[in-house]
């Protein structure tokens, strides 16, 4: 009843919108029409053929593209029902950041995408887009992910799985969907389906652009590329295949709740043991506030130098003076550090100074500090290194198979009619 209401109200307007276009689907409260279709089926067009990936046949990939549009949509109708939006200048950062990766300011950047006959303002919008999509991935999945010690313990159960955190593959994948509670009959069809793209591809066919032609996967469209993954943050169902695997070799189906899995080993690169230099350093900070101005604590600074210069120990300065309570309790000793431990500014004075050197004052956004560092060692911090990659593995895994599963439930509680006789 809901959507009968829906149509009456919007007749009229789809009356009129269909004398310069026509609807190619009705999304919820959301409409797609040709030309929007259009343009998306030649962006992605473009993207194939200068990945020299071979196009299916012209309806296949408008069903490809129309899903993934139906997806866009709902995601950001979502997003505008919750309150999710992107402003200006967070938009703005965004930009800089890509124009950056392009060694290039905004303004070149803009230049280059109209050089490129392409619309800036619809490159903007579309970069919003994904922010806002981004946004609501992570208020609807990402932030409910919760990591366990255990969870890491178990992953680190043995040698070989330490090994994996830090090994990657490149693994390209073709799904075969299957309904939610599917008769004996679609499992037989969709295992069928899947068996005869398995023979067809160990003949020779092409993987990506059999992807493109008939995966449900949502990396269809990119020729089934899930890109560099580890062990643990693939799913569950690939992690026990993919390091017996040999690089183009193709395995599948596979099976799980969502239907039949296809996957290539495109490449691997396999990790190597992590060795770091670790400096042994201690400090006196100063905080900067209402009555404490940056030139007082720079001075009072350089007379604590001075005094150490002239015999006075360290340790007992910094117990009474340093405002870093944590470190002062131990005559300003910070221990062993490794490269990240410490703020970036702090860490480049530290990488400057000898065994033994007293730096002069300099701030960090915590304040004024001086530092000495009294030794330095190589350190192999390859169990530091697997137990944080896996911590960081695990939780991409679940987000992948959370995220999955959220836009499928969102896809089937939808209302989705489509006008084009390809579905």
């Amino acid at each position: 009843m809901k959507y009968n209401v829906l149509l009456l109200i919007l007749l009229p307007t789809l009356a009129y919108a269909q004398l310069l276009d026509y609807i190619v689907a009705i999304v919820d409260d959301d409409v797609i029409v040709n030309t929007n279709l259009q343009q998306e089926m030649q962006d992605v067009t473009t993207r194939l053929q200068q990945q020299n990936i071979s196009l299916p046949p012209t309806k296949e990939l408008e069903r490809q593209v129309l899903e993934k549009m139906v997806l866009t949509s709902l995601q950001l109708q979502l997003a505008k029902r919750i309150g999710i939006n992107v402003e200006d200048s967070s938009l703005n950062e965004r930009l800089r950041k890509i124009a950056a990766k392009n060694n290039l300011d905004l303004q070149s950047f803009k230049t280059k995408i109209e050089a490129e006959n392409r619309n800036y303002e619809q490159v903007r919008e579309q970069i919003r887009k994904d922010m806002i999509i981004h946004r609501l991935q992570q208020r609807q999945v990402a932030s409910r992910i919760s990591i366990t010690d255990r969870e890491v313990d178990n992953f680190l159960d043995n040698k070989e799985k330490q090994e994996a955190t830090s090994s990657e593959y490149h693994i390209r994948h073709i799904l075969i969907e299957t309904p939610d509670s599917p008769s004996p009959e679609a499992i037989k069809i969709s295992k069928q389906k899947a068996e005869d793209a398995v023979a067809k591809l160990k003949q020779g066919h092409n993987f990506q652009a059999m992807a493109v032609a008939i995966s449900n996967s949502g990396q269809a469209l990119e020729g089934g590329d899930l890109g560099w993954m580890t062990i643990g943050e693939m799913p569950t169902l690939f992690a026990g295949v993919v390091n017996q695997m040999k690089i183009g070799e193709i395995v599948g189906p596979l099976r799980d709740s969502n239907g039949f899995h296809i996957i290539k080993l495109a490449n691997k690169n396999i990790g190597e043991q992590s060795i770091i230099t670790q400096t042994k350093a201690q400090h006196i900070l100063l905080t900067v506030n209402d009555f404490i101005s940056d030139d007082d604590a720079r001075n009072h600074l350089e007379e604590l130098k001075a005094r150490i210069e002239q015999g006075d120990k360290f340790a007992d300065l910094a117990r009474a003076n340093s405002n870093d309570s944590n470190s002062a309790a131990k005559g300003g000793d910070l221990g062993w550090l490794s490269p990240g431990d410490v703020v970036s500014e702090f860490e480049a004075v530290i990488n400057t100074l000898e065994i033994n050197q007293l730096s002069e004052p300099f701030k960090s956004r915590y304040g004024w500090h001086i530092v000495q560092v009294l030794q330095r060692r190589k350190h192999d911090n390859t169990e530091e290194v697997i137990r944080t990659e896996a911590t960081k593995q695990i939780h991409q895994r679940k987000i992948n198979e959370e995220l999955q599963a959220w836009l499928r439930q969102l896809r089937d509680e939808a209302f989705v009619s489509f006008k084009l006789g390809i579905f």
